[in-house]
């Protein structure tokens, strides 16, 4: 029997299909598993850090970790990507960590720990030995539980059950609210950090064998969170000075709460649970900045129509500005959504997106459509052929052709997943299709992504609340805070940490180029004149020749094109510093 005075938790970042934990976001793990801790005792001291953190700091960092009774590390990428706000741990790195650790119990926690470690989609995850044999408990169940397990067993790891689960929910209420507290100890604390808010796991589609890749199935029919546990963790982290959020932790938002769970593959949609949820949140932090929700099944909305409208109206009157419901098409070859189990033919998708749209396309303050489905296809699943690429993009095709929109498309080859029916089929079927894989990804960017961008964020459109993240040269790199940011990259270097608004200029495939706003005109030199649309070389050289300008009158005078002049004077600011 062992007493805790400190417990270290390090960040390796996780990305699953219901979760994110990159900066700025922070996931339900260490959230939950500070307020298992506090539970048990509020006077043991935890140390928080990301894997960017121990990187920049390893040998103090680890120093202090070897002094913990514990170390907890969270780690693992189902879905992994591109990322900007942080570097997900690697495998070496964990081996590494766990070396240096000679004193503390080792926990392993995280999708890795389940799963093993996804390395890059079209791949299996890995079970790497050398790792688990480094610490004293893997936790294959949840991660709470576990540790909250431990330290009543006196940190006897023989007693404690690493496949441990929650009885229900609600189980969780005293971990998710004690836990808020840890935000405090977050790099992006007070800056752009943005909390993923879980509102139940599980999946309706248990009763049909869900979809042939996905680790729902898992978790089981869904186990819905009460309202009022939800409602008073968004309260504990909205004082502790959170003032972003994400209901992303579920398969579907439209389905929470739904009734006749159990009976059927779509049960019918609740509205008023919806209304509760967000109203309640809407009123216990009524300065938030940021309230976006995730996934969303285009199958329970296209069977659900009255109420899924009902449901749409309701999040974009109590959400912000930008926010994405994140479709799970996967395929629009019907073969293989039959195959594998999928949520909704091309058609439903199509009315699901429809739904969306109508309610959703309305630009909001900040510069972008206040909701907008987003297209997630998976490529390598069962009964895929070539035919299927050549059918995924002629859907989005017909999608353009409609007038529709969509806030972007995510293209990715699986990870198949111990526990689900891909799992046995493994990656044949992605390593058959690599070349045309990155031929159609191609098509899919030029043909799709571009001109989609430019609709969904036109040229001159002012976004509100940029926050710099991160220099390439002479290029910054920012980002608003929410589901799915646009990637915006300003032609010159900027003070980082903080929030700009800037003006659309350009589009690239799936980012923007921007400059910042009021567009000073007198201050920018001849290369970023030009970025300004209309303003070529000539103009911009005469514009440098006739600097400073005082007025819209002296800049007419050069430029002669009323059209662009009613664009630039909205835009325009002619201070000389």
């Amino acid at each position: 029997m062992r007493n805790v005075n400190q417990v270290t938790i390090i960040d390796g970042y996780n990305d699953e299909p219901a979760g994110l934990g990159v900066p700025p976001y922070l996931d339900i793990y260490a959230r939950y598993t500070a307020g298992a801790i506090w539970t048990y005792d509020k006077s043991i001291k935890i140390h928080y850090f990301t894997i960017d953190e121990v990187r920049e700091n390893y040998n103090q960092i680890l120093k202090k970790a070897n002094k913990s009774e514990i170390v907890i590390l969270i780690a693992g990428m189902i879905v992994p990507g591109k990322y900007l706000g942080g570097t997900p741990i690697k495998t070496k790195e964990v081996l590494q960590i766990a070396k240096a650790l000679t004193k503390p119990v080792k926990i392993l926690g995280g999708p890795a720990a389940r799963f093993g470690f996804g390395i890059e989609g079209g791949r299996k995850t890995i079970t790497i030995r050398e790792i688990e044999e480094e610490f004293d408990i893997i936790v294959k169940g949840d991660l709470e539980i576990v540790v909250y397990n431990l330290l009543r067993e006196g940190l006897e790891t023989s007693k404690v059950n690493p496949e441990e689960r929650r009885e229900n929910a609600h189980q969780i209420r005293e971990f998710a609210i004690k836990g808020a507290k840890i935000v405090l100890d977050h790099p992006n604390y007070g800056l752009n950090l943005i909390c993923e808010i879980e509102t139940y796991r599980g999946c309706p589609r248990f009763i049909t064998g869900c979809c042939s890749f996905c680790a729902e199935i898992l978790h089981g029919l869904p186990d819905f969170r009460p309202i009022k546990d939800i409602v008073d963790e968004v309260e504990a982290l909205y004082n502790f000075g959170v003032r972003n959020f994400r209901l992303g932790r579920q398969p579907d938002i439209y389905s929470y709460m739904a009734y006749g769970v159990g009976e059927t593959e779509f049960p019918k949609l609740n509205p008023d649970a919806l209304r509760k949820l967000f109203s309640s949140i809407r009123r216990i932090a009524p300065n938030l900045k940021v309230l976006h929700i995730d996934n969303a099944n285009p199958g329970a909305i296209y069977h659900h129509q009255e109420e899924a409208i009902e449901i749409t109206k309701i999040i974009v009157e109590h959400h912000t500005p930008g926010d994405v419901a994140a479709f799970g098409v996967e395929s629009a070859d019907p073969k293989v959504i039959k195959a594998n189990n999928l949520k909704a033919y091309p058609e439903e998708v199509i009315k699901a997106i429809e739904i969306i749209n109508s309610i959703g396309v309305k630009r909001g303050y900040n510069g972008l459509p206040e909701l907008l489905p987003g297209i997630n296809f998976v490529y390598g699943l069962i009964g895929e052929t070539k035919e299927t690429y050549e059918l995924n993009l002629e859907f989005m095709r017909e999608v353009m052709r409609r007038g529709l929109l969509v806030r972007r498309v995510n293209i990715r080859q699986c990870i198949p997943l111990p526990g689900t029916r891909m799992w046995k089929v493994g990656t044949k079927i992605i390593q058959r299709h690599k070349k045309i894989f990155k031929i159609y990804k191609d098509k899919m960017r030029k043909e799709i992504d571009l001109p989609m961008l430019r609709k969904v964020i036109p040229t001159w459109t002012i976004l509100k609340e940029v926050y710099l993240e991160e220099f390439d040269g002479t290029l910054t790199y920012g980002r608003q805070v929410g589901s799915y940011p646009i990637l915006t990259c300003i032609p010159m270097k900027l003070k980082l940490k903080r929030f700009i608004d800037v003006v659309v200029v350009d589009h690239g495939y799936r980012s923007i180029t921007a400059l910042p706003h009021p567009i000073k005109i007198n201050m920018l030199n001849m290369k970023t004149l030009t970025r300004i649309p209309g303003i070529g070389m000539k103009r911009a050289a005469k514009i440098i020749h006739k600097r400073p300008i005082g007025n819209l009158e002296e800049l007419s005078s050069i430029i002669k094109d009323d059209e662009l002049l009613i664009k630039l004077k909205k835009v325009i600011d002619f201070s000389k510093r």
